[in-house]
């Protein structure tokens, strides 16, 4: 595979030590320099914007607009997920520290309930998201080893959470993702409020001089089958155009920056102190989750 190379001493040592790793063995390992040294940025705009697609799915779309998580928590609620993600990863998705990040999502998610295929979609989204932006606006092409790491761990991810059944390949999680848009996307009111709630907690998140034009660079970033099924107002062409071509213009300099040297994790506004896994999960569940007396 051709990679374009860049003039920053050592921009490929990441990548050559990825190529060396098996990921069937090491997919830990290569996911942590995937996402947390060569794409730490661009994995997270991935993320977050896959997880608007779950509001694109009705029944998924009522449950989460009805638990108000997003309108009256809502930052916690966005550190909460990411915080879980990385619990379940930062040690390898086999350790300790995973499984109990997934025990108490499973306990989370046993409040409700959700069906394994919904839970199978919004995994799906997990990975694609964030390939499809890397594929879009990263510095470089993600290597076939990068892919199939990936994969591994999203679906450890899924089995941990009790699900069958799942793909074992990259492209296997692109035609769930696509299947089940097709059969289920549809626009609701609840997908808006999530939406709009969303991006309101992306401004409480982003350093103020992003704040004004965030929500108009959001939509400008979204395929148009989710800006529709989210209700979400078009944005002049000449604006996506822009948006869209600085992104890109941002991974074409970023081949000549030095390599990231220290791995990227992320840093909650919900708990500036520090946090323990303790903390994660709706205010609501919390003493439920953490076996607390409930006092009269």
């Amino acid at each position: 595979m051709g990679v374009l190379t860049p003039r920053a001493p050592g921009r490929l040592d990441h990548l050559r030590r990825i190529r060396t790793l098996d990921p069937a063995v090491d997919h830990d390992e290569i996911l942590r320099l995937t996402a947390r040294f060569e794409f730490p940025w661009d994995y997270s705009q991935g993320t977050g914007i896959a997880f608007m697609r779950d509001y694109g799915i009705p029944s998924i779309a009522r449950l989460l607009d009805r638990t108000r998580e997003f309108e009256d928590h809502g930052v916690k609620r966005y550190d909460d997920t990411i915080l879980i993600g990385q619990e379940a990863t930062l040690d390898g998705i086999d350790s300790p520290r995973s499984h109990a990040a997934l025990r108490r999502l499973n306990r989370i998610h046993g409040h409700y309930d959700i069906f394994d295929h919904e839970k199978a979609y919004v995994l799906a989204t997990t990975i694609v998201g964030p390939v499809r932006w890397i594929e879009a606006y990263g510095w470089r092409r993600l290597d076939p080893h990068e892919l199939a790491a990936i994969t591994k761990v999203t679906t450890r991810f899924g089995e941990l959470m009790g699900l069958k059944d799942l793909p074992d390949t990259y492209d296997g999680y692109l035609a769930l993702l696509l299947d089940y848009e097709r059969r289920h996307f549809a626009p609701t009111p609840e997908a808006t409020r999530l939406a709009e709630a969303s991006i309101r907690i992306a401004r409480q998140t982003s350093p103020a001089p992003l704040r004004p034009l965030l929500r108009r660079v959001t939509i400008a970033v979204m395929d148009e089958p989710l800006r529709e099924v989210l209700g979400l107002p078009r944005q002049p062409r000449w604006f996506v155009r822009a948006v869209r071509g600085g992104l890109r213009l941002r991974g074409r300099l970023l081949r000549f920056a030095p390599p990231r040297r220290t791995a990227y994790v992320h840093r909650p506004t919900t708990y500036p102190g520090g946090h323990t896994l303790a903390d994660l999960g709706p205010l609501s569940m919390l003493d439920d989750l953490n076996g607390t007396p409930h006092h009269a």
